[in-house]
């Protein structure tokens, strides 16, 4: 697990902000919901910091369509008709045991007449990458 943003991930960011605000106000309120989930992962502990962080660059790589913003104060991304598809919930939002990535009905992980639509994270690898990956590129399909 990293110890949070690498310095070439935060100037992305910082980059990206940059050219939202530049496309008026569509992007300023792009902008206003990036800030408010960078400065909501900040705040958290710093294992779920660093579980948050590893969440937001994977979500936003996998599906760059999606609109960062935050959602009953937990860090979500939403689709074009502003409806969340996937979140993150820190376990210290509600004193769990563990974080939770969780898909709403927007996300299109439909199986037959049963299928999951949360995780529990208690750690990051690899492995955990890209099943996250999977899991947003198919919510997102």
């Amino acid at each position: 697990m990293t110890d949070g943003f690498s310095a070439a991930e935060r100037a992305a960011m910082k980059e990206r902000a940059a050219e939202l605000r530049a496309e008026g106000k569509k992007g300023a309120k792009k902008v206003d919901g990036l800030q408010a989930v960078l400065e909501r992962i900040a705040s958290m502990t710093s294992e779920d910091r660093a579980l948050a962080e590893r969440v937001h660059v994977t979500v936003t790589a996998a599906a760059p369509g999606l609109t960062p913003k935050t959602w009953y104060g937990m860090p979500a991304y939403a689709n074009d008709a502003g409806k969340v598809v996937v979140f993150f919930k820190d376990a210290g939002k509600f004193q769990g045991r563990y974080a939770t990535l969780g898909f709403e009905d927007a996300a299109a992980l439909d199986d037959g007449d049963m299928w999951p639509t949360s995780y529990a994270l208690t750690g990051w690898s690899a492995a955990i990458e890209e099943a996250v990956t999977e899991l947003v590129r198919r919510a997102v399909s």
